[in-house]
């Protein structure tokens, strides 16, 4: 059992080459796609995901061809609730939510983690651009960034328990994209050019308020503008349609770049101010999880979205929320956002970005 391996099988060049490698390095190996829509009238996303039915082909090619066992584990409910029912929640309460963390936190390292255990299977794997190993000096499993720091997702793996990381394999963290691409080339993978999946799946073109007012019945109503003193400077078509940070499609001509600065959802108001008011020095995250527990305070480095390098800070750990002090202010700190924290290439923790007043 010690050498078993379930492997999330998404029909991408990735996941494909993480069977190969785990293969060549004497696991044995089964395939496994995660179901997460139905199409059906009334399902979730019915009109935008009719491509989830070739990925579960292209995976179940891929297990053919690697002469694996392949199989599809329906999570359909688990995702509407864990996933998209918490993306509509964080917006509507004035955040910016990253679905791909939850995904991960109860999708793909818990219920996956489970099927993994009802098939009799020690290990699991993904396609994962990060490394996970054990430490003796910490004494414990911890998660570090990839080698190819360019396709780094350490990012969204930092709620992993010491569970979950020590029965979880990522051979991908070790090598470069373009190593994965070349070999999937040499095998004949059918998908060895498929692109890589760059929106939330489950809103594919992007336009998220129209997705939440689908899903959810609702029509967001107009609101007002406000500057920073309060006063109504225009009219906006829904809060739930801005973000922190926001600039274009404002349509204010206040004779200065401005931007969204603050939601107020109960009064259904957006804030806009220069870009100036964008930038915090004090960060609050709550729902936090440490893969190397501190003792009191600290000094590390902090990203506070995915595509960004982590900043010099010093970390106040206050029961499960954290503080963080960054040593220069940072731009459109964002609510619902995830907050991570690094010594060099290793994660400690992260956890949910707070309002301010939280």
């Amino acid at each position: 059992m010690e050498k078993t391996v379930l492997v999330a099988m998404s029909g991408g060049v990735d996941s494909s080459v993480c069977a190969h490698l785990l293969m060549e390095a004497g696991y044995d190996c089964q395939g496994c796609t995660m179901r997460l829509y139905r199409n059906g009238k009334g399902e979730l996303c019915r009109s935008k995901v009719c491509c989830t039915l070739r990925d579960m082909d292209d995976a179940a090619r891929v297990c053919s061809l690697l002469e694996i066992p392949f199989s599809a584990a329906d999570l359909t409910g688990l995702f509407r609730e864990k996933v998209v029912d918490k993306f509509v929640g964080v917006y509507e309460s004035g955040g910016t939510p990253n679905p791909c963390i939850d995904c991960n936190r109860h999708l793909k390292f818990d219920a996956f983690l489970q099927e993994a255990d009802r098939k009799g299977l020690w290990y699991m794997a993904t396609g994962h651009y990060a490394r996970v190993g054990y430490d003796r000096d910490l004494g414990r499993w911890v998660l570090r960034k990839a080698v190819d720091e360019s396709k780094d997702q350490s990012y969204v793996l930092y709620m992993l328990t010491q569970e979950q990381l020590s029965r979880t394999l990522l051979p991908l963290g070790e090598r470069r994209k373009e190593e994965i691409r070349e070999l999937a080339q040499a095998l004949g993978f059918p998908n060895a050019q498929k692109p890589d999946s760059q929106d939330i799946c489950f809103v594919p073109d992007g336009d998220y308020a129209a997705f939440l007012e689908e899903y959810t019945g609702k029509t967001y109503p107009p609101g007002d503008f406000l500057d920073r003193e309060g006063q109504v400077v225009g009219r906006h078509q829904g809060a739930v349609r801005y973000t922190v940070g926001q600039r274009r499609g404002l349509g204010l001509p206040m004779g200065e770049r401005i931007y969204v600065v603050g939601k107020d959802m109960e009064r259904n108001t957006v804030t806009v101010g220069p870009e100036s008011a964008l930038y915090s020095t004090v960060v609050w995250a709550d729902e936090v999880n440490w893969i190397v527990p501190p003792t009191g305070p600290f000094r590390a480095r902090a990203k506070t979205r995915y595509r960004m390098t982590e900043q010099p800070c010093a970390v106040y750990p206050q029961g499960e929320k954290v503080r963080v002090e960054f040593d220069a202010p940072q731009r459109a700190v964002t609510p619902g956002q995830a907050l991570v924290l690094y010594d060099g290439d290793l994660v400690l923790g992260g956890g949910t970005i707070l309002n301010e007043n939280e």
